[in-house]
C-alpha cells in the first residue's frame, strides 16, 4: 500500500521544506532539467505537489496522496490517482518518464521500474532523481529517519543499487549526475551538477528503454 499518510496529514510541512531550502530545491531542479527532453509528452510518476512537473513543463502525473494531488492540480498538472506499481496507461504511451524523490516510498521498486518501461515508447528516457543513501546526506537521513515526518517508513537506495535495478528492468546504459554538495543549511546558492555519484546528496539518472 502506498505510504501516503504523512503526505496527506502534513501537506503544509511538505511545502514549507521548499520555502526553507530554496537553493537546494533549485539545485535539484537544475540537475533534473538537464535530462528532460525538449520535446515530447512526459509523465511524472509520484508527482507529489507538482514542484518538479510544473516548472519542467510535464502536464501529466500520477500520485496516490489526495493532498498532494490537490496541490499538483492547483499547479496545472493533470493528476491520476494511481500507484507507480500499476500505471493506468497503455503500453508505449509516453515519450519520457520522471520520478523525483519517489523510489524511497515505493512498495515494489522493481515492479515500478517495469511499469515505467512499459508505458515508455522505445528509446524513451526514464529520469530518476533521488537521495543517494551512500552520500553524506543519505546517511544523515537514514540515521534520523524517526525524527522526519516523511522518511520514517522510507527505504533509501544507493546509486549503484538503483543502476543495477534499472539494468535488470531492461533499461540501456545510463548517464548519472549529482548535486547538493554539503549540508543543506549551508547551501546559499544554486549549485552546478557534476557527472557521477558519491559526493552529491542528490543523484539524477537517465536511462533509455531498450528494445
Amino acid at each position: 500500500m502506498p505510504k501516503t499518510g504523512p503526505f496527506d496529514a502534513h501537506a503544509n510541512a511538505y511545502e514549507e521544506w521548499f520555502s526553507r531550502n530554496p537553493y537546494v530545491y533549485r539545485s535539484e531542479l537544475k540537475a533534473v532539467a538537464r535530462f528532460i527532453p525538449a520535446e515530447g509528452e512526459g509523465i511524472e510518476i509520484g508527482v507529489g505537489s507538482g514542484r518538479f512537473a510544473a516548472p519542467l513543463g510535464i502536464a501529466v502525473g500520477i500520485e496516490p496522496s489526495q493532498e498532494m494531488r490537490r496541490l499538483a492540480r492547483s499547479r496545472g498538472i493533470i493528476v491520476f490517482n494511481a500507484a507507480a506499481e500499476k500505471l493506468p496507461f497503455p503500453d508505449d504511451r509516453f515519450d519520457f518518464a520522471l520520478m523525483v524523490t519517489t523510489i524511497c516510498f515505493l512498495d515494489d521498486i522493481e515492479k515500478s521500474f517495469q511499469e515505467a518501461r512499459r508505458v515508455l515508447r522505445k528509446g524513451g528516457p526514464f529520469i530518476i532523481g533521488f537521495v543517494d543513501r551512500d552520500s553524506h546526506l543519505g546517511r544523515t537521513y537514514e540515521e534520523r529517519k524517526e525524527e522526519n515526518l516523511f522518511y520514517r517508513e522510507a527505504t533509501f537506495y544507493g546509486c549503484t543499487e538503483v543502476l543495477s535495478l534499472l539494468q535488470r528492468s531492461g533499461f540501456k546504459p545510463p548517464r548519472v549526475i549529482q548535486t547538493v554538495f554539503g549540508r543543506l543549511e549551508e547551501i546559499h546558492q544554486v549549485q552546478d551538477f557534476r557527472s557521477g555519484h558519491g559526493e552529491g546528496g542528490f543523484v539524477v539518472i537517465r536511462a533509455a528503454k531498450g528494445s
